[in-house]
Order: structure tokens, then sequence, then C-alpha cells
């Protein structure tokens, strides 16, 4: 059975920092993009990040650019989510996914493009 685990959320404080990570069980996601997403409360989920298999490529949603960094480590087949300068408005659950490219610098950013999904983790930030 296919899993992606996140961990790294918590409360924080506005201007605070967290890293999200990602660790796919199952399977090995090194060959495929990965991305993130997030879901406030009452919103729909939306696009944060995305990396391509190598790295080597990344993007980011207007909102979080300058702030967020995404990166992976191929080796530990895991994928994380540095988080800076945090605002309350990054409040939400952040959602790890495994896209369907593979081998490719595409980075897709529309959520028809993931095929495994997380759990989910909890990002709270306080004004």
């Amino acid at each position: 059975q296919v899993q992606l685990v996140e961990s790294g959320g918590g409360l924080v404080q506005t201007g605070g920092s967290l890293r999200l990570s990602c660790a796919p069980s199952g399977r090995t996601f090194s060959n495929y993009a990965m991305g993130w997403f997030r879901q406030a409360p009452g919103k729909e989920r939306e696009f944060v990040a995305a990396i391509s298999w190598s790295g080597g490529n990344t993007y980011y949603t207007d909102s979080v650019k300058g702030r967020f960094t995404i990166s992976r480590d191929n080796a530990k087949n895991t994928v994380f989510l540095q988080m800076n300068s945090l605002k309350p408005d990054d409040t939400a659950v952040y959602y790890c996914a495994a896209s369907n490219v593979v081998y490719s610098d595409y980075v897709p950013s529309g959520a028809i493009a993931y095929d495994y999904w997380g759990q989910g983790t909890q990002v709270t930030v306080s004004s």
C-alpha cells in the first residue's frame, strides 16, 4: 500500500519557521515530480510548491515565493518544504502529493497531475 506521510507541522508565531517533511512508503517516488498543497478552513485546496524529479526545477505559488523552499533527497525518498517568515494566512492543512510526471523537468501545479496524496499536517500561524 502506497502512503505519503507528512510531518513537521505545528503552531508557530508570525515570522517563525517550520520545515515539513514527506516520506513515501510502499514505493519510491524519486523519479516523479512532487508537490505540496494546502487547504485553509472554508477554502479549496490550493497549490503551494512543486519540484521536478531531479530537484533541478521548482515552482511556487506567488504568495509563498521568497519565503518557502521545496527540496528533495532522493536517496532518502523524502521531500521537504522549508517555510520561513510565516504569516497567519499560511494557516492550513498541508498535503504532500506525488505526481504522474516522471523523468521530466516539467513541474505540475494542477491537482489533477497528482495521483497520491498524504493525510496532511496542520500548520497554524498565530498573530
